[in-house]
């Protein structure tokens, strides 16, 4: 046991890394192609002790759904959690922890559906100009590492459509797309 007090003698001239000399296979769970999901339905003090279990390498993901402890089904798809989504939000707590919080982070499967239905019904119904351009933009949002999470993005739908919602949206370019057809574009035929 060391009788030093205090801050290290020497500043780390660069942060640790987990297998640093080792190469990782970009098809495993945690490589490029196949990143670790997002920690959804936990409080925000859960959600950093996750994180930093991801970022030094202590991180073990689970290979099959664990029991849930308040209804007992195989319903526990993310590591160190305690509860199911559908327990944890029938009774308002941090899925693991349990502790009583205002606000949860992340977002339930549903809600995720539910907006991807959404944002395809616009691009359906959007110009092809408009579609590659949404789609390039979607595209350019994807992180490259699994360091964002789903709060970081939820604010972004406002700077890729003009309009409040997307349902807004659909009905600008369904608008836009019938006064095109009135108009002549100018082709000598």
């Amino acid at each position: 046991m060391s009788s030093r007090h205090g801050p290290p003698k020497h500043q780390n001239k660069y942060s640790w890394k987990p297998n640093a000399g080792r190469k990782i296979n970009e098809t495993e769970v945690g490589g490029r192609f196949r990143p670790l999901s997002e920690v959804t339905g936990v409080c925000p003090r859960c959600k950093d002790q996750i994180e930093w279990k991801r970022r030094y390498g202590k991180y073990k993901p689970l290979s099959e759904p664990a029991k849930c402890q308040s209804c007992s089904k195989r319903a526990v798809r993310q590591a160190y959690h305690n509860l199911c989504p559908g327990c944890a939000k029938e009774q308002g707590v941090c899925a693991k922890c349990r502790c009583q919080v205002g606000q949860i982070v992340g977002r339930d499967i549903s809600e995720v559906e539910a907006e991807q239905k959404m944002l395809e019904e616009a691009i359906k119904n959007a110009r092809e100009r408009e579609r590659r351009s949404l789609l390039r933009a979607m595209n350019k949002e994807k992180p490259k590492n699994s360091d964002k999470t789903a709060t970081e993005k939820v604010n972004k739908v406002g700077e890729l459509f003009p309009s409040a919602t997307l349902e807004d949206y659909a009905e600008l370019n369904r608008d836009d797309f019938e006064d095109d057809d009135d108009v002549d574009d100018g082709r000598v035929l």
